[in-house]
């Protein structure tokens, strides 16, 4: 554990340095949180709600998953694969820890920056913009924050898996493109799963995908009751678990078609 917080904060550590590339992120990330915020009140079209969910409720999703694109790392991730094709994976899997641990270690701290310096400062600045909407009572605030926290973990299993690709391509980054672009459609980043059609959502229930955004989403607005929050929040550390046992198998099996430098 000792090891594992050490890690942690180097990376957190690291990413603070980047002040430049986290400035126009955070800039890039509110202009299109304020386009898609224009586009979904245009949507609207002075209805009060559809399908559950409000204008201000809808604008609040926007702003909120374009504060996450950078602690989910939504758009792509691609240090593991990076390790695998340069040979560094093989210092990686010597060190004394587990190799998923390590790496889990590195990402929290990544990702935690990220929320920091981006994400939070983001929905300050669109609270200042929008009429947005809060969690109304200590309990949401908790079980949003435990939400935030369970949807990191398992976009990081997800991205974990995504990058073994590199073990049996080399040119898995393709591969990565696509599954990422998967991510943005079924976890509801794209757009609030409950516009979409029932059957729609009815699949996207049956993968990890909207554990990673649309829970948090929910949980945020408050349009789930306590069951159903205590449900989403056990179905995500659910997924997060039934993954990382999965990047397990997929990892042992990728380190025996390892070869490096000829060894």
């Amino acid at each position: 554990m000792r090891l594992f917080l050490k890690i942690l904060r180097l990376s957190f550590r690291r990413q603070l340095t980047y002040r430049t590339a986290t400035l126009a992120g955070l800039v890039t990330n509110l202009f299109f949180g304020v386009l898609r915020a224009s586009v979904l009140i245009a949507l609207f079209n002075a209805q009060p709600s559809v399908n559950g969910l409000t204008v201000k409720g809808a604008v609040t999703f926007a702003g909120l998953t374009q504060g996450v694109i950078a602690y989910l790392s939504i758009f792509g991730w691609w240090d593991i694969m990076q390790s695998i094709e340069k040979g560094s994976i093989g210092a990686d899997l010597l060190k004394p820890m587990n190799f998923f641990t390590y790496w889990l270690a590195q990402d929290i701290g990544r990702a935690a920056a990220q929320f920091v310096t981006r994400g939070l400062v983001l929905m300050i600045a669109f609270g200042f913009l929008f009429q947005i909407t809060l969690p109304a009572s200590p309990a949401q605030w908790l079980a949003f924050a435990f939400a935030l926290i369970l949807s990191g973990l398992v976009s990081f299993a997800w991205r974990f898996i995504i990058n073994l690709a590199a073990f049996w391509s080399p040119n898995a980054i393709g591969f990565g493109r696509f599954a990422f672009s998967l991510t943005w459609i079924f976890s509801g980043f794209a757009m609030p799963l409950r516009l979409f059609p029932d059957w729609f959502q009815q699949f996207c229930a049956f993968t990890p995908f909207p554990a990673m955004i649309n829970t948090v989403i929910e949980i945020f607005l408050g349009t789930l009751t306590p069951p159903e929050t205590l449900q989403a929040l056990l179905l995500q550390a659910a997924w997060f678990v039934g993954l990382s046992i999965l990047s397990q198998f997929i990892l042992k099996a990728g380190i025996r078609r390892l070869v490096i430098q000829g060894g």
